[in-house]
């Protein structure tokens, strides 16, 4: 893992806005690209000067859509049964699979919006997606939201971790475990918005019966 976390660490280093979009389409299917070795350390760059910030941005989103745009249509096409059945080969359980099916079939839209800002799920929400045929326009629409969210999340984080200390720029685990601390406080936010989301959609739920 500590080979992989160089190799995608310098593939942003060298690779630029094309790297991003590269690694975070590669982040937003089935592999296991963390995003937060892609667009902290693009955002160090941008603080030094050498690439614009929105761009990192825009590149991170794009990226990121492109890869579950795929994903979807690669689930839409293949089906459930030989998903289940080889997925294993990519490190995707049938257990992971109903979990992100379950989310999907209970959160619809939102779901997939914010299960663009939490881990795991972020990885899976597209095979369902496309497994269950959910409507590709919302289905970009709440995708490149919650895309555009994250990856604006993680330019700021990557900004800060380099005016605070700018030598974990040669140093990948340093940087992402940089990174996951000072994303506690971000991630408990989001988590209350999608606790408060879940909570309207069970009130405004039509009792049985009535």
């Amino acid at each position: 893992m500590h080979h992989l976390l160089e190799t995608w660490f310098n593939w942003v280093l060298t690779g630029g806005y094309t790297g991003i979009v590269v690694l975070m389409a590669m982040e937003s299917s089935i592999f296991p690209v963390p995003s937060e070795i892609v667009i902290p350390p693009a955002a160090f760059l941008a603080a030094q000067g050498k690439l614009n910030p929105v761009g990192v941005v825009l590149a991170g989103t794009l990226g990121s859509y492109l890869g579950s745009a795929i994903t979807y249509w690669a689930s839409r096409f293949i089906g459930r049964p030989l998903i289940v059945k080889y997925g294993r080969f990519v490190l995707l359980s049938e257990k992971k699979l109903e979990q992100a099916e379950h989310w999907l079939a209970r959160y619809e839209a939102g779901g997939v919006f914010f299960a663009r800002l939490l881990p795991v799920v972020r990885h899976l929400i597209s095979i369902p997606a496309g497994i269950v045929r959910m409507n590709f326009g919302v289905f970009s629409f709440v995708t490149i939201a919650g895309s555009a969210l994250w990856c604006s999340i993680l330019a700021y984080l990557g900004d800060k971790a380099y005016r605070l200390e700018p030598e974990l720029l040669t140093n990948p685990e340093a940087l992402v475990r940089f990174i996951h601390g000072q994303s506690r406080g971000i991630l408990l936010v989001i988590a209350l918005f999608a606790a408060l989301y879940m909570l309207s959609l069970r009130l405004m739920k039509p009792r049985s019966g009535s």
